[in-house]
């Protein structure tokens, strides 16, 4: 799918030919040295919240660095988010998507963890996994000492952390150990295959089918180009998807995702799935974060914001006995 200045929204049309220019696609190389330069954003908090870090111990000894934040003057009885950052599975943390948070909070008072999740880079598929859903279990049991109602724990990330957010609700559905009322996967990573139309050849900016390869590549390890990827590494591949939470995302029109997560949301739908897809003419992968300055970002905020406050007023789902 080649992407024609042309096709590009007009209020992205600059920003789009300097990130062709001077970032065309990302390889493993370059991940490694942004992967550096993301690591200053640790343990920095630069929005007005409370923001507090805990480790937990992962089955192995090692620790898992979790990012809670909550508003300044906290309520009782509020939603819990689980939010997880994108960068490809290979690079990124919490601290990256300190708006997202903020304007959750701010709508809601909700109490946010972020996990620092393992990286493709140091650790492939299911290390991401098993960090998300042990983040999970940890807002599930601690999140009441916070003021989080426990028939409201929500996820969501954009991305490779939309991809694990979808990738979590399939995994706690067939765990049974916790409920999930509501799922925000924006612009996610959904299909290792990139058979689609939108993914074939994408050149577009910011995130294109080199980008793509490289990551899924180094996501997947071994199990990559073959028929063994679980459902839990690459959603799309899923073909039960009964008894998911409703879900609420938006993705641009010219980037790789576009088709794969149409596909999964309308066979959410299908499946009796509540589900709100908006689809951003003329729009690249992660365009709302890029620019975010825009007319177009902030109709997609609008959206996004408008969905969740619906979803903080209707959707629930009690935790299982046990």
């Amino acid at each position: 799918m080649h992407i024609d200045p042309a096709m590009i929204h007009p209020e992205l049309r600059r920003a789009a030919s300097l990130i062709r220019l001077l970032w065309p696609s990302f390889t493993e190389r370059k991940y490694r040295f942004a992967k550096k330069a993301n690591q200053k954003l640790k343990g920095r908090c630069r929005s007005p919240l409370t923001y507090e870090q805990k480790t937990i111990v992962r089955p192995d000894g090692s620790l898992l660095r979790l990012c809670i934040y909550s508003a300044q003057n906290p309520k009782s009885h509020v939603p819990g988010l689980l939010w997880l950052h994108g960068g490809g599975y290979a690079l990124g943390t919490p601290e990256q998507d300190e708006l997202f948070i903020q304007r959750f909070i701010a709508k809601s008072n909700c109490v946010v963890v972020s996990p620092d999740y393992r990286l493709s880079i140091d650790a492939p598929y299911p290390a991401a996994l098993e960090d998300g859903y042990a983040a999970l279990l940890w807002l599930k049991e601690n999140g009441p000492s916070y003021g989080v109602r426990t028939d409201q724990l929500m996820v969501g990330g954009d991305s490779a952390g939309g991809g694990l957010a979808v990738a979590l609700t399939l995994y706690a559905r067939d765990k049974k150990e916790v409920a999930i009322a509501f799922q925000m996967p924006l612009y996610p990573m959904l299909d290792d295959r990139m058979a689609t139309p939108s993914a074939a050849d994408n050149d577009g900016p910011l995130w294109n089918s080199k980008s793509n390869e490289v990551s899924w590549r180094l996501y997947l390890g071994p199990l990559f180009r073959t028929d063994q990827v679980p459902v839990y590494a690459a959603p799309a591949r899923c073909r039960d998807l009964t008894g998911l939470p409703p879900a609420c995302t938006y993705v641009g029109s010219i980037e790789p995702f576009r088709d794969e997560v149409i596909d999964y949301f309308e066979r959410l739908r299908a499946h009796g799935t509540d589900v709100h897809l908006n689809v951003f003419e003329g729009c690249f992968h992660g365009f709302d974060i890029v620019c975010a300055k825009t007319g177009i970002a902030d109709a997609a905020r609008d959206f996004l914001m408008s969905h969740f406050s619906y979803a903080t007023e209707h959707y629930f789902a009690a935790q299982p006995d046990g």
